[in-house]
């Protein structure tokens, strides 16, 4: 299948279409959705910012396992295959899509229960999940230089005051497996906890030939979180969150053939995970008129990534022949690192009754401390010759003081104005065993960033808002280049204004919900991934970061709900994006600059959409079946190369009780290929490394069977 007209022509009639006056009243309205990513709990529909949430229902409804899972089904948002799991996200066609060298510096933040993992997204397993808020366009205020693009932020269930567990096993194809258990209730009468555990287990589609196995790809994870909430006083509230991921998966997932899931390699690669974080929230309000919260998080991870850089083995390189002589080709990348981040946060802010400029407007004022500290180990190994192994340590201090202002203005009016100021100092250096010290850097930068929005309820049914927001994203530096390329050896802050336009509305008794938000997006000095192959090493690739002059982006979402009954609801999802260059030119591996000034950026597909429907019987029967598709998109912004538009088609049955549950599901039921990552270059040498569009695609179709029990 492929993204026909038809499929969008679906989407957009049932979105305009779909206000039936005989519906009955929902269970849940935009009123009743509180988003927990901003600094204070709100309504999604007083939320002025364009912002999509996938609750805990539709998470078990659509066997979500793991945040990969849930992507496809949220408009202008895509990811880059390039790891076992989702690591490199963009949203809006904002975001990194590899970090091969260099410092960690992430466009999209990634926070779960205030535990920072930008740029380490792949812990991000969703079992007993409350809800996953995905904010567009740039959260200066609130985030800073992490969330230039937008912000992930995962809530998981709180603790209860009443006991409460349960027990869920999955089993299907490719050896799937996953066990998973919680447990809630009171420690005493202040002091509830929560505790959750899932191991998931499944081979990783490919088929190894050349070393006879199917578990060289293979995903073996063992996440867990542990909360504990106490009311210390009555003026004194403590969380405490702590979560684990070990994450050992394979990496074989490239083949010169490009036929998706047999390989060939003979030293399969790794990426795996091992991260530790906690935080700790205090929330005090005995002051007076003031309020306190204070959130510390740390967080440590080890990490590898690794790959079969020649996609074979020797005895297939021998029967090519190169130069009249068999070939001799052999070729392995690894990146180990171990990375600290550790952060503090305070904000004040007034009682109700504390209120400024004639009780109209709340205020809050904060500050916030960080250091993220990582060393990185990479080797190269080429034709049984090891590279001079190159050692890098990077650390990064960041200050940040932040404010915001919402105001009740007359007429119903309400006014947001946030500003945050952040100062960035960082130092990296590296050396290696035989050259001794190589690259050193200290950059110290000052950056700001902020919003003003305007809301106003139109009606009882409709709300509207405007939003500008300025977002940036720090300068840095790159290692080891060439000659050539010294023009790049520093590349410059990147800011983004995005202007916005949203409704929140509801119709037919409140059976019809949906949320609408255009915007357009001004990047200035965009920070842009490149590489160039090396023509007379061409093993040899030089990945560094350059400035575009700019680019500009325009597009809308819209997100839509129709309970036609209390047994059924559909619901549909549509990203439009043009995202395109001002004037930019890459360097090709001869060194001729080509002009892609006018062109749509990498990863931006134009189109977005996911469409789907739940019944849930009175008698315990219950389906769910969605679509969801994009586009073609660019892969890179250093060739022209493109996927193909795709479609996938995933559902799931059951008989639900009380107690417990039982489904059969399927994921890409019809078997679509769906490419997540591509290359255009040289990996041959039988044929004078004459590039090539290399792709990896995304998990075949997959049937399971899940056991859900709750006591």
């Amino acid at each position: 299948m492929t993204f026909k007209k038809s499929s969008l022509a679906i989407a957009i009639t049932v979105t305009l279409f779909s206000l039936p006056s005989y519906a009955e009243t929902s269970e849940q309205s935009l009123e009743t959705i509180t988003v927990t990513s901003n600094f204070k709990k709100q309504s999604l529909a007083s939320t002025p910012t364009s912002i999509a949430i996938i609750d805990q229902q539709q998470l078990k409804d659509q066997s979500v396992q793991h945040f990969d899972n849930v992507l496809s089904s949220i408009a202008n948002v895509n990811f880059s295959g390039g790891t076992a799991r989702p690591k490199y996200l963009q949203i809006r066609g904002v975001g990194e899509r590899s970090e091969y060298q260099g410092a960690p510096n992430s466009s999209v933040g990634f926070i779960i229960d205030d535990i920072d993992l930008s740029g380490l997204g792949m812990a991000a397993n969703l079992y007993d999940v409350n809800q996953v808020e995905v904010l567009r366009g740039p959260q200066g205020t609130r985030f800073g230089a992490n969330a230039l693009a937008g912000l992930i932020y995962i809530q998981s269930n709180q603790p209860t005051d009443v006991s409460e567990h349960g027990v869920s096993t999955s089993f299907g194809d490719d050896q799937l497996m996953t066990l998973s258990g919680f447990s809630s209730g009171a420690l005493s009468s202040k002091v509830n906890y929560r505790v959750s555990l899932e191991q998931h287990q499944q081979n990783g589609y490919s088929d190894n030939i050349f070393l006879g196995r199917d578990d060289t790809n293979a995903i073996d994870e063992l996440t867990g979180k542990m909360k504990i909430n106490a009311q210390a006083t009555d003026d004194l509230s403590i969380y405490f969150t702590l979560l684990f991921a070990n994450m050992d998966n394979g990496f074989d997932a490239w083949t010169l053939d490009n036929n998706g899931y047999t390989t060939y390699s003979d030293e399969p690669g790794v990426d795996n995970q091992k991260s530790l974080g906690s935080s700790l929230k205090f929330e005090y309000t005995g002051f007076n008129g003031v309020d306190l919260t204070a959130i510390s998080s740390f967080t440590t991870t080890d990490h590898q990534n690794s790959y079969d850089g020649d996609w074979s083995n020797a005895e297939y390189w021998a029967t090519k022949s190169c130069d009249g002589e068999p070939c001799v080709y052999d070729y392995f990348w690894s990146k180990t690192a171990e990375r600290d981040v550790l952060s503090q946060e305070f904000r004040f802010n007034n009682k109700a009754g504390n209120k400024i400029f004639n009780q109209r407007t709340d205020w809050l004022l904060g500050v916030y401390i960080s250091r993220l500290e990582e060393d990185n180990i990479t080797d190269e190994i080429y034709n049984g010759w090891a590279s001079d192994t190159l050692f890098a340590h990077y650390k990064a201090d960041n200050f940040a003081v932040f404010g915001q202002l919402d105001s009740q203005l007359s007429n119903q009016y309400q006014l947001s104005v946030g500003l945050r100021v952040e100062k960035r100092e960082s130092d990296y250096k590296d050396h290696t065993i035989a050259g001794g010290i190589g690259d050193v850097f200290n950059p110290s930068e000052t950056m700001w960033g902020g919003h003003i929005a305007v809301s106003k309820p139109i009606n009882d049914n409709h709300n509207a808002y405007v939003r500008i927001a300025r977002g940036y994203k720090a300068g840095g530096f790159n290692m080891g280049l060439p000659t050539q390329l010294a023009q790049f050896k520093e590349f410059d802050t990147e800011t983004l204004i995005n202007y916005e336009l949203g409704f929140d509305s509801s119709f037919a008794d409140n059976s019809v919900r949906s949320r609408l938000a255009f915007f357009y997006m001004d990047r200035k000095d965009q920070q842009v991934n490149a590489s160039q192959q090396n023509p007379e090493k061409p093993q040899q690739f030089t990945i560094y970061t350059a400035n575009a002059t700019s680019s500009s982006s325009y597009g809308m979402e819209m997100d839509l709900t129709w309970d036609v009954t209390n047994s059924l609801s559909f619901y549909t999802t549509l990203g439009y994006l043009r995202a395109k260059y001002d004037t930019y030119a890459y360097f090709d591996k001869y060194g001729s600059s080509i002009d892609i000034s006018d062109r749509e950026l990498a990863h931006a597909p134009k189109f977005t959409y996911s469409l789907g429907g739940t019944y849930r019987s009175d008698f315990g029967i219950f389906f769910n079946a969605y679509m969801s598709g994009k586009s073609s998109f660019y892969f890179s912004d250093s060739h022209s190369e493109k996927s193909e538009s795709s479609d996938t088609v995933n559902a799931r049955i059951g008989y639900e009780t009380q107690a417990w549950s039982l489904y059969l599901w399927g994921r890409n039921l019809t078997d679509e290929k769906v490419a997540t990552r591509g290359f255009y270059f040289g990996n041959e040498p039988d044929i004078d490394w004459a590039p090539k569009k290399y792709q990896r695609f995304a998990a075949p179709r997959q049937l399971g069977l899940t056991f859900d029990y709750r006591f």
